[in-house]
This record gives C-alpha cells, structure tokens and sequence, in this order.
C-alpha cells in the first residue's frame, strides 16, 4: 500500500517519513519534519503553502 503524506501529498517511501496518531485515533504520515512542523506545530494549511500546492489532491 502507497502512503501518501498528509501535508504535501508526496507518495512516501516504504521504511522511510514519520507516522503520527492523534489521541481520537486519527493518523498522520509525513514524508518530513518540514511538513510535520508546517502542519502540527504551525498549524499551516496545504492550499495556502506555496511549494506543498504542487501535490494537492484533485
């Protein structure tokens, strides 16, 4: 199964990025500690990032 991460929408690697489970059960998957920062920390959205707009979903 292909991840995808949850900010960028980059297809990660097997053995590579950072899962991470909130406390309601909800999983991230982030390919790296920018867009782990940029969304949790920074609370940042997709759409507003410009270089994260290049994997937006369609």
């Amino acid at each position: 199964m292909e991840r995808r991460c949850s900010f960028c929408n980059l297809p990660i690697e097997p053995g590579r990025g950072k899962m991470f489970v909130k406390r309601d059960g909800t999983v991230f998957y982030f390919c790296s500690s920018k867009c782990e920062r940029n969304m949790l920390k920074l609370r940042r959205k997709q759409r507003k990032v410009k270089w994260a707009a290049k994997g937006e979903r369609r």
